[in-house]
């Protein structure tokens, strides 16, 4: 199995701050920021796969801030956040489904949404129908693949 390497004390600092602006705690909702120690700890150890990535994004927003994110003041880190959205590419996508993963696990933000903290299995979720007139035009757009052989 493959290991990958952590994030240095510093990337660790300038993606605490970066998360915090992806996810913010919100007040109104009772609900902690990606920043909060419990999901910003699941962060760190769910990287694995994108931690490549995950240092990519951060040496980016390095370059951008001129230095270290994490000191800049806050106007000028949601500055550099928007430029680093504008540029990040995949890198930034796999470290965003990341934070959002971690972020959605976490009980109190499931409670937060009505949701009972739990695995959706065995016990599974109820999903309301939708109006499944939406896909009339996916369905009469025909294949879209090529057929084998």
């Amino acid at each position: 199995m493959k290991t990958y390497p952590p994030l240095s004390p510093a990337e660790a600092r300038d993606l605490r701050a970066l998360a915090a602006i992806m996810i913010p705690a919100s007040a109104a909702y009772g609900v902690p920021g990606a920043d909060d120690d419990l999901i910003f700890a699941d962060i760190l150890k769910s990287l694995e796969r994108d931690t490549d990535d995950t240092k990519a994004t951060l040496a980016l927003l390095r370059d951008l801030s001129g230095g270290a994110f994490a000191d800049l003041a806050p106007a000028r880190q949601m500055d550099v956040a928007m430029q680093l959205k504008a540029k990040g590419g995949a890198a930034l996508f796999a470290l965003n489904r990341v934070v959002l993963l971690c972020y959605y696990r976490d009980d109190r933000v499931m409670i937060s949404l009505g949701q009972e903290p739990r695995p959706p299995f065995p016990k599974g979720h109820v999903v309301e129908q939708g109006d499944w007139s939406l896909l009339d035009p996916v369905k009469a757009r025909g294949p879209i693949w090529r057929k084998p052989g």
